[in-house]
């Protein structure tokens, strides 16, 4: 009698066949707006910080420092482990090695890194792939539960460590890898009790550390409490926008920051390119033009949100997703042509606006396993880690 087990079993990679990436059948769409929002938040910290317009939290305007510093970067962190967790999961149906494709994408998000350290000195490229290195890749070899826990214990050693943002980054590497891992993307769709629940539990948690945080705590407890703040507003902005994705107006967002979060690595490298330069040029550096900062902030949003959705509808990837891509399988690789794909309507994801489906190249929001699980979800990156769950290497809670 035929195993019934048979279907289950992945199939073994042709020992000498070629290691490419396959078309993807669909993308989950939710992380892609969901980094796309996020990025948007990065820049108007790191404009400012990059500039030298503050030393710590304290100076900066009530806005920025209530709503942004360290609110994004927890969610960067989150959706860059999971992409990776795609990937590894994509990798070992078409692999015999595929941790060593795991560890080209480290090593060349390492050297993108380093460029771009001698522009943006607090960039975060670098600490990704060197976390990547010495953290996702040995945990790599838990099963899902296991790393779950491992996840939960790290952020909570992260959060008593008292060392920043940065400081956080190892527990939710390995907490978004463990949801990768678990499947949990691929279930958006069934989770709105759980999301309510979890911003419900967020939402208190945040309003219950600012209160203790304004009513006067030691120096030693406030960068430990301003990490909490951190986590917690982070996890209410999740929970808020995949919900907001639910309705006709979520709609219009994705629409625009799936693209922008598509080619996040692009965008994230670019937004460098133009703001210390123009910044330079317009006098920001050591200045309190915060007017200014926010403006320029939004410009670049401007610009990238209108370049990502057009080069999007030529090419299947960002120029330098499609190089990290080619680093990855050590390999000339076509850029993609969007004609390729089908431009159904956002489906997937968190509800019936949420998914779209796409046949020009593979990604790591391959829902059906498909494709290249990291180009465009595991190339979420950010910019600075922060002091006290912040976004800067310099900057407290």
């Amino acid at each position: 009698m035929p195993d019934p087990d048979a279907s289950r079993q992945p199939t073994r990679p042709a020992r000498h066949a070629p290691v490419a990436p396959k078309q993807p059948k669909q993308r989950i769409t939710a992380l892609d707006a969901l980094r796309g929002f996020a990025l948007c938040g990065i820049i108007f910290i790191n404009i400012p910080q990059t500039m030298e317009m503050f030393a710590y939290a304290g100076q900066l305007p009530a806005p920025l420092r209530l709503f942004f510093y360290g609110r994004f970067y927890p969610i960067f962190y989150l959706l860059f482990g999971v992409g990776f967790g795609i990937f590894l999961r994509s990798a070992m149906r078409r692999s015999e090695r595929p941790r060593l494709l795991l560890l080209r994408r480290f090593v060349a998000l390492a050297l993108l890194g380093g460029v771009l350290h001698l522009l943006q000195p607090g960039e975060v490229l670098l600490p990704f792939a060197i976390t990547g290195l010495l953290v996702l890749l040995p945990l790599s070899y838990l099963p899902g539960r296991a790393l779950l826990v491992v996840g939960v214990l790290l952020t909570v050693a992260g959060v008593l460590a008292g060392v920043g943002g940065l400081g956080l980054l190892p527990g939710l590497f390995a907490l978004g890898f463990a949801l990768a891992e678990l499947r949990v993307p691929e279930r958006l769709d069934e989770s709105r009790g759980r999301l309510i629940g979890l911003g419900v539990a967020a939402l208190v948690t945040a309003l219950l550390t600012y209160g203790v945080i304004t009513l006067g705590a030691p120096d030693v407890a406030q960068i430990r409490l301003g990490m909490v703040l951190s986590l917690a507003t982070a996890a209410c902005y999740t929970v808020g926008f995949l919900l907001l994705l639910r309705t006709r107006i979520g709609a219009a967002l994705s629409w625009v920051l799936a693209s922008m979060g598509r080619m996040a690595l692009t965008n994230y490298f670019g937004a460098a390119l133009l703001f210390v330069p123009i910044g330079t040029v317009i006098g920001l550096r050591d200045s309190s033009s915060w007017d200014l900062a926010v403006l320029l902030s939004v410009c670049i949003l401007g610009f990238q949100a209108v370049v990502s959705i057009l080069w999007l509808r030529t090419f299947g990837y960002g120029p330098l997703e499609w190089a990290w891509r080619c680093a990855t399988y050590w390999r000339w690789l076509p850029i993609g042509d969007a004609r390729a794909r089908d431009g159904g309507g956002h489906v997937n994801g968190v509800g019936a606006h949420a998914r779209t489906r796409a046949t020009g190249g593979g990604d790591d929001n391959d829902r059906t396993g498909g494709g290249d699980d990291s180009d465009r979800t595991g190339g979420g990156v950010g910019g600075s880690g922060g002091d006290g769950g912040g976004e800067g290497g310099r900057a407290g809670a």
